[in-house]
């Protein structure tokens, strides 16, 4: 069976992630399968939107293939830079594609999956929906742009989100900026055919979409931009939340403690950076950089093997500490690449 399903529905293309034993990782094959299909529908006149969602109810996209970029960290590393490049440039076709794109994020929604939804003209999520970008769990960094997005989130809350490898229920997605409508997921199907009737997608899925209720994070902000916004290294930022008696920021405290204290600082510094970003292909760039020079270093290898592989939860950072990782060794992360990641679009500068 495919593990992509490409054909059309009146006058949509759908597209889905079809591996839904993997919670829809995306794989090199899937990448290049997925645009394929938009490459054909973009010069088709009969297809007017394009509908993207996942199999199954568990997952819209839990990411990209873990065990792949495991293997090339431990032996060569061309092929997880392969298909990096690769599903960058997916994401940056979507986040530019000339016809509406409608995600359907129903179901667990991290990693690659933000890269191939979030970015989509059209962002739906369900009560179903979880979404993160947990990578510093994993000794790297959020990529497929989606620094770019967690900087848009009001106040620090995107910050927050990136640091602690925080997740979004529904509310807190739409709030954050990572979703634009909460549509229950018995509705989908009949919204699907009112887009296959041809109906225009900003509408009618407004049409369909209902109060995801409150958001936990509006709640908690207060105390979040406070300590997120008071500090200049993760150092400082655990110095503020360790200093407020709030349950949650005791929660986040030990969600940073725990992360790769390379990918903590690189994060920060990544977030911070895309706040003067204007297009996904700069943040693109920077990733394929970060994501470059994590490849290189051993904590990614470490973090997967801790919480995917053998799953004992107990990695042994290097270096093992905040204070071991000097400015010099997170900069040297952003230099430029002998090759940069080649984007087509609107921006062609490659920033320093």
């Amino acid at each position: 069976m495919s593990t992509v399903l490409a054909r059309t529905q009146g006058a949509v293309g759908r597209l889905t992630v079809n591996r839904p034993e993997a919670l829809n990782a995306l794989d090199l094959r899937m990448i290049r399968a997925m645009r394929t299909a938009l490459d054909e529908w973009e010069s088709d006149p009969a297809v007017t939107a394009v509908v993207l969602d996942g199999a199954g109810d568990r997952a819209f996209c839990a990411g990209g293939d873990i065990g792949v970029v495991h293997s090339s960290a431990v032996g060569d590393p061309a092929v997880a830079l392969t298909l990096w490049r690769e599903e960058y440039r997916l994401d940056a076709r979507l986040a530019r594609y000339p016809k509406p794109v409608v995600a359907l994020m129903d179901g667990i929604t991290m990693g690659g999956g933000i890269g191939i939804g979030a970015h989509a003209a059209v962002r739906v999520v369900t009560e179903r929906s979880v979404l993160a970008m947990p990578e510093v769990a994993i000794g790297l960094a959020p990529d497929v742009g989606g620094t770019l997005l967690l900087a848009r989130a009001p106040g620090e809350l995107g910050t927050h989100l990136a640091l602690t490898a925080g997740r979004a229920g529904p509310a807190d997605a739409v709030h954050c900026g990572l979703a634009d409508h909460h549509v229950p997921a018995g509705r989908l199907a009949a919204l699907v055919d009112d887009l296959a009737a041809g109906a225009a997608p900003e509408p009618t899925v407004a049409k369909y979409a209902e109060d995801p209720g409150p958001a936990p994070l509006v709640a908690a902000r207060c105390w979040i931009d406070h300590a997120y916004g008071g500090a200049t290294t993760v150092e400082d930022l655990l110095y503020h939340l360790e200093a407020i008696d709030e349950p949650r920021a005791r929660e986040a405290v030990a969600a940073i403690t725990a992360a790769a204290p390379t990918a903590l600082k690189v994060t920060l510094r990544a977030v911070r950076a895309a706040r003067e970003m204007s297009t996904i292909e700069e943040c693109l760039r920077q990733d394929f950089r970060l994501c470059s020079r994590f490849l290189e270093h051993p904590d990614l290898a470490e973090g997967i093997r801790a919480a995917i592989l053998e799953k004992d939860r107990a990695p042994r950072w290097r270096p093992g500490t905040l204070a071991e990782v000097g400015d010099e060794a997170v900069e040297a992360f952003f230099a430029p690449l002998a090759e940069e990641l080649d984007l087509p679009g609107p921006d062609h500068l490659v920033h320093p």
